[in-house]
């Protein structure tokens, strides 16, 4: 047997969900590992994708979030003001177990920048920004997906858009985050990358 680094990120993202949870799942290698998971060791598990669509169980790996496969089964399809509020509640009062983020950059606590590189004011780059990624970070964990690359993976982030564990332990109770939550683990094509108990390094 063969396999693609893309393939086993996937894999190893499926992993991450567990049966019987709730997890944010988008577009990309998360519906991928999202339906791996939902098809071998967690029939379970609780999707909630971003198009407003709870809990589908998609049989086949659907292309996006739009795709009308993950329709299959679902419990409800909200407009998106609905799903935004529904989203916000049940991540304050710990519903959701996870979320699924990635950005253009990654610093050792997890933060991510999805906003611009370069200064904010006059950047060299600049990308379609948070989403819902900053509210799923300042609520719930999260499982980072990255290519493992030098200039994603920096000592600062240039902008932080969704925040992981800020400079360490106690910054988020500091910031008025969600303070037992944040990044769980980076999942990129050399390995998983997991956060320190006591500094929340990576």
């Amino acid at each position: 047997m063969s396999w693609t680094a893309r393939q086993m990120m996937a894999v190893a993202l499926a992993r991450q969900i567990e049966d019987g949870k709730t997890y944010i799942i988008g577009t990309g290698l998360p519906l991928i590992g999202a339906t791996l998971a939902k098809n071998t060791h967690a029939p379970h598990a609780r999707l909630v994708f971003e198009t407003g669509l709870f809990e589908g169980n998609p049989c086949e790996v659907p292309t996006s979030v739009s795709d009308l496969r993950i329709n299959r089964q679902s419990s409800v399809l909200w407009p998106q003001y609905r799903y935004f509020g529904f989203l916000t509640v049940s991540a304050q009062r710990g519903k959701i177990d996870a979320g699924f983020l990635g950005g253009a950059q990654i610093d050792p606590y997890g933060n991510l920048n999805s906003t611009c590189i370069g200064p904010y004011g006059s950047p060299r780059t600049r990308f379609s920004g948070s989403g819902g990624a900053n509210g799923i970070a300042s609520c719930c964990d999260t499982i980072i997906i990255m290519k493992h690359e030098a200039r994603r993976f920096v000592e600062r982030v240039d902008y932080i858009t969704s925040p992981g564990w800020l400079n360490g332990p106690d910054d988020r109770k500091k910031a008025g985050l969600t303070p037992d939550k944040g990044p769980r683990a980076v999942i990129t094509e050399l390995g998983i990358l997991c956060f320190d108990a006591s500094t929340r390094r990576m």
